[in-house]
């Protein structure tokens, strides 16, 4: 796809993940908007997978850890064609499969992740793994800001550099927010960047919902030979929806009538200004 076109599908992916969480009743409806641009990049532009092989043994590998921004990641895996379309309407319903965090029960989907911290390790055992089979797949992890107060993602970090795992990229989706404010006040991540690279790993900063900014990172992957890479991708919290960006209050919440009609209104319109090539989103 294009950058426009990527731009496109975003804005789409925006607006199913924001009727999923309406029909559903509940979301973490911030974090989903914030990261929809780089879900996006990761599943329409960079990741090696076959729809009609989900568990193809050449595959790239994703793991959603924050696993409770799962709307955006259930929207993408139905536009894929990995999941009936018809089926995000189940969403959290009684005996539906599209839980609130991530369902390896669902084709796709690599382990069901949601217990923050968890992902990142996981991945190090996916990259590994792969080294040992001289595989040339690769294992991506999207984490929240907020997450990167567990321990065990600092734990992952010293074992990627240390095993030399350039097939393993983690992507921070750093939205400055997490559920009970900002994260420099809960517990202080900067100076974030130095962090990871005293860890060992290679790191670039970007702009995470500019898309030309999000391809051209993952188009350099590895960033350094012999280093686990981290991309920290700076986003706006509830990013598309004016009601909704920057505000803490939207980490965990579901739109009303009058909000959805809203939400999708401004997304059409973003979707018109991309069509005319206004404004980078």
């Amino acid at each position: 796809m294009t950058i426009q076109e990527l731009e496109l599908k975003a804005t789409e992916i925006r607006k199913t993940l924001l009727q999923t969480i309406y029909d559903g009743g509940t979301g973490h409806t911030g974090g989903a908007l914030s990261s929809a641009d780089i879900l996006t990049a990761l599943y329409y532009h960079t990741l090696h997978i076959d729809t009609a092989h989900p568990d193809a043994t050449d595959r790239d590998r994703f793991i959603l850890s924050k696993g409770h921004c799962v709307e955006g990641y259930y929207a993408v895996l139905a536009d894929r064609g990995f999941i009936p379309k018809e089926e995000l309407h189940t969403y959290c319903q009684y005996g539906t499969r599209l839980i609130g965090h991530p369902n390896n029960e669902i084709p796709g989907i690599e382990v069901k992740t949601g217990a923050l911290g968890h992902g990142l390790p996981v991945g190090v055992g996916m990259a590994v793994g792969l080294k040992q089979n001289q595989s040339s797949s690769r294992v991506f992890v999207l984490m929240g800001d907020g997450e990167q107060e567990e321990g065990s993602v600092w734990e992952a970090a010293m074992a990627g550099s240390h095993y030399k795992l350039d097939n393993l990229t983690g992507i921070v989706d750093r939205n400055h927010l997490q559920i009970s404010g900002t994260t420099e006040d809960v517990i202080g991540l900067e100076p974030f960047a130095d962090r990871w690279r005293a860890f060992g790993w290679a790191v670039r900063e970007i702009d995470g919902n500019d898309m030309e900014q999000i391809t051209a990172a993952l188009d350099a992957l590895p960033l350094e030979k012999g280093k686990p890479s981290l991309i920290i991708a700076h986003t706006v919290k509830g990013k598309g929806v004016r009601e909704m960006e920057n505000k803490k209050e939207w980490h965990h919440g579901v739109p009303d009538e009058t909000l959805l009609r809203s939400a999708l209104a401004q997304l059409d319109a973003r979707a018109a200004e991309i069509v005319k090539g206004g404004a980078v989103l």
